[in-house]
């Protein structure tokens, strides 16, 4: 099944539409002076305005701003948002930003922010996600962090007119191309990458054609996907092979913009220069083109050292949303896992690589048919660490079981609290909470909670 034109294309910044779109007259919007109090879950300063409150980015608290108040900030009609046309006075948090692009850049949010009240703001994500469903006097340990130049994964976008090709990310609340000029956050081997991908998709990219670029830099070198909305031709083929080898790109594939069945298309591997792989505790596993992993080594040493050191002694451990193995390969190292994962072409490769290790395998869609506490029964602990949707169905049927130890990892505060709520609500005690920061500069937080009962 082909997948549906997408209603909006990235473009490059300055570009204009080909037809000007009929839209209903604007109303100007009211400039205002406000003072800045806190900053919001999506890293927006907040003020208030007209008894309302008024989203500001690019702002931490005590800036002293002149802003345009626009409209609604969702549809749910939760306050007002301004855009930024002034600093009349800074606050005491604020900071230089370190790129260029910030500001514009959708990648970053908060370089602006000095340093302890960044890191104070994103423990206080964690917090205030628990305190609102009731468990806000949950023990928080020290923030872990991951340092600029440290993100090993990417996904960016690129868009070709005429003679020139903007590779970058999405502006902020945009879909123009910010054409990147230089990126803190990334690996400088990933970086070093933009400039002569230019120069492969102007060759390969129709003129008004785009697509995406995941780069992930790996054990043997950097493995490339390029996703876009065609097949490839012999010509386009012996170009990604010339560019793999000039390059010294481990692994080149392309993946038409085609859905299957499960949502989601396959890569084409197109070049294998160099054996791939990424290691767990020592044991290397191969994964299959744009396989997910956590977004930084430090992040990931952060995640794992958290769940080891609170998972106990326990004999049998049931891994949920496994992936390619990030935890259920260090835990086999001293208990017995049964390791459980929806995607086929990763729980592939964590089958393949377990040896002898003390692992077996499922492929089981976890959303719909999760482990029941009859299944649970024969583990002495679980760890889970699902998509950012959370797992609200497997964290009910955990609440349900009498396994004694319960880990749970997530990317986002808010779905984690849902299902500790729920966990709690079973029986069981949050006893200790993991933030990690492996997102620099974003409002996004990695959470590792630990339950016992």
């Amino acid at each position: 099944m082909k997948r549906p034109a997408p209603k909006h294309r990235p473009s490059p910044r300055g570009s204009e539409p080909r037809t000007a779109p009929r839209v209903a007259p604007r109303v100007a919007p009211r400039v205002a002076e406000v003072t800045v109090g806190e900053v919001g879950a999506r890293g927006d300063g907040i003020a208030s305005f007209e008894d309302a409150k008024l989203f500001v980015p690019l702002t931490v608290p005590g800036d002293r701003v002149r802003v345009a108040v626009k409209d609604a900030a969702n549809a749910k009609g939760d306050g007002l948002r301004a855009d930024l046309l002034e600093i009349l006075e800074p606050g005491p948090g604020r900071a230089a930003p370190p790129c260029s692009h910030f500001g514009t850049c959708g990648g970053c949010t908060l370089q602006h922010m000095e340093d302890a009240a960044y890191a104070a703001w994103k423990v206080g994500l964690v917090q205030g996600a628990l305190a609102r469903v009731g468990l806000g006097d949950a023990v928080l340990e020290p923030l872990s962090r991951t340092p600029p130049a440290a993100r090993r994964r990417a996904r960016f976008a690129a868009l070709k007119r005429g003679r020139r090709v903007w590779l970058g990310f999405n502006e902020r609340m945009s879909h123009r191309l910010t054409d990147l000029a230089e990126c803190p956050v990334l690996r400088p081997n990933l970086f070093a990458l933009v400039e002569p991908l230019r120069g492969l998709l102007l060759s390969v990219l129709p003129d008004g054609g785009g697509c995406d670029v995941i780069a992930t830099d790996l054990e043997g070198g950097i493995d490339l996907v390029l996703v876009g909305p065609r097949s490839l031709d012999r010509a386009a083929r012996e170009r990604l092979v010339a560019f793999g080898e000039a390059e010294g790109v481990a692994r080149i594939s392309w993946q038409a913009d085609e859905r299957q069945p499960d949502g989601r298309g396959t890569p084409e591997p197109i070049a294998h220069r160099r054996p791939l792989a990424v290691s767990f505790a020592g044991l290397p596993v191969t994964p299959p083109p744009g396989a997910f992993l956590q977004a930084s080594a430090e992040g990931e040493a952060a995640l794992v050292a958290a769940v080891l050191a609170n998972i106990g002694e326990p004999k049998r451990v049931a891994d949920l949303f496994a992936g390619l193995g990030t935890f259920a390969v260090p835990l086999a190292r001293k208990a017995a896992v049964h390791a459980v994962e929806g995607d086929a072409p990763a729980l592939a490769a964590l089958t393949k690589a377990a040896g002898t290790l003390r692992l077996t395998t499922e492929r089981r869609d976890l959303f719909e048919n999760p482990l029941t506490a009859k299944e649970l029964a024969r583990f002495d602990a679980v760890v889970f660490d699902p998509p950012r949707a959370g797992a609200a169905a497997q964290a009910q049927a955990l609440a349900g079981s009498k396994v004694p130890r319960v880990v749970a990892v997530s990317c986002n505060p808010a779905t984690f609290a849902r299902d500790a709520r729920t966990l709690v609500d079973g029986g069981y005690a949050l006893s200790r909470v993991y933030p990690v920061d492996q997102f620099l500069w974003s409002a996004h937080v990695e959470v590792v909670g630990v339950f016992t009962r």
